[in-house]
This record gives structure tokens, sequence and C-alpha cells, in this order.
């Protein structure tokens, strides 16, 4: 039986795992989805979050209470990526693998903000309509809050994903923090720890919020030990695709097992 621990992305919560969550508990499997600080059911709200610790707390308190010798697959989802990797870095004995699912991928050689100003660089090039980015250290800086409106959402993150599914969105999405000032620092990822740990990347071929070109850009400057692909996934896969998400997941299991 593996552990999974499932990590959402921004503006996201543990809710959006819930294919997935049953069926890897339908394949014999254990799964924790949980909520980030100011996600979800979490009680902090996002003017709680001084830091970029404050909101990867409570994987970082899960991954603490674990038993020594046990082990986990972590997953991160979009921005779960980066606190997956965080998690990596301050737990490596206690990942079996790590695996990015549509994700922010950081590389140990550089800061974890170069990943994510990648990103800002492409989608601020395209038509935001009603995604918004705030702005609160001016223009000129990087965004700090984001938040997903319902146009934006059903056209370039939700677009294949069910209807039911974008409603569901709709009632549950909370303002997300990108927390840039603390990932331009230098040591966050070490190529002793983060390094360590084998890393699979699942590539969602019709996401349109970080476009396949993008997932590449991360696998080449951030090789890893495996790479997925699944084809018709938006940015949604859990929704959009949830049986060839956990087939991914399983294959990790006995990969790593």
């Amino acid at each position: 039986m593996t552990h999974f621990l499932l990590v959402h992305g921004m503006c996201h919560g543990a809710w959006c795992w819930y294919k997935i969550v049953s069926l890897l508990k339908s394949g014999g499997h254990r799964v924790t989805p949980l909520d980030l600080g100011a996600s979800g059911i979490n009680p902090k709200t996002i003017t709680d979050l001084a830091s970029l610790s404050d909101y990867a707390e409570p994987l970082m308190a899960l991954m603490a209470s674990l038993p020594q010798d046990e082990k986990v697959i972590l997953v991160g989802h979009s921005y779960g990526g980066v606190i997956i990797s965080l998690a990596m870095e301050r737990f490596p004995m206690k990942v079996l693998a790590a695996v990015y699912l549509t994700a922010f991928m950081p590389n140990h050689d550089s800061p974890i903000a170069t990943a994510v100003a990648e990103y800002f660089r492409r989608v601020m090039a395209e038509p935001l309509m009603d995604f918004q980015l705030l702005f609160e250290d001016g223009p000129e800086n990087p965004p700090t809050h984001a938040l997903f409106g319902p146009k934006y959402m059903e056209a370039m993150v939700y677009q294949l994903s069910p209807k039911e599914d974008i409603e569901l969105a709709n009632t549950l999405l909370r303002q997300g923090k990108w927390f840039m000032k603390d990932l331009s620092k230098e040591s966050l990822l070490s190529k002793e720890k983060f390094g360590s740990v084998d890393r699979v990347y699942i590539v969602c071929k019709d996401d349109l919020l970080i476009k396949e070109s993008l997932q590449k850009w991360y696998i080449e400057n951030s090789p890893t030990d495996d790479v997925k692909v699944i084809a018709g996934a938006d940015h949604m896969a859990m929704f959009s695709k949830p049986q060839e998400v956990c087939k991914c997941l399983q294959e990790v299991a006995e990969k790593y097992n």
C-alpha cells in the first residue's frame, strides 16, 4: 500500500482531488489530500499568510508527523509543485518519489522564482479576461495575488472538464498568493536534498494555463527520472482525465514500492 499526499494548486484546495482520492483508494492505496494555508477549508485567511512558510505549513506539519520509517509519494498540481519541492528539501528521506502534475517545477541551481517568472512571462502575453492578478508591490514588480474569474476558468483552466466541476470550483475557489520575494531566495533547494528525490512529470497536452511548451521547458531545465503524457487533459486533469491521472500515479507506486 502506497501513501499518496496530494497538494493542490493556486486558489484551489483538497476538494479538487475528490475523483483521484476515490480511484486511488479503490486501488488499495492510502491517500491524503490536504488544504494549504488559507485554502479550501483551512481557517486562515489570505491576510494571515505573512510568508511562504505560513502557506506551506499544513504540508510541513503533516510530513513531520509521519513515522520515521514511513515514506510517501508527493503529488503537486500547478503551484503545488513549488510546495512539494520545499517538502522534498526538508524531508528527503520521507519521500519515495515526487510527481509534478502539469506543475511548476524548479531547479535546485536557481531560485524557485525563476520557474514562476517564466510562467508570468508567457501568461501575461495573452488575454487575461477576468483572471485577477494583483500587484500590491507596484506594476513594475511580479504579481502578489491571484484569483481565477469564471470566464477565464471555463475558457483556459477547465475547458475540457465537466460543467459540474466548473460549478464546484466557482463556489470553492479562494484568492491565492505568489510569495515571489520568498521564492527569490537562493538557498531554498539543494542538490543534496531536493536533488536526491526521484521526480516524475505528468504532461497534460491540452493545458492552456501551463501550456505543453512550458511544461517541456520545466523538464528541460530540471530533468526528471520519468515523463508521462496525458492527451485530452486540460489544466485540471484530475477532473478532465481522472482515470488517466490515476493510472500514472499507480505506475509510479508500482515502480517505487
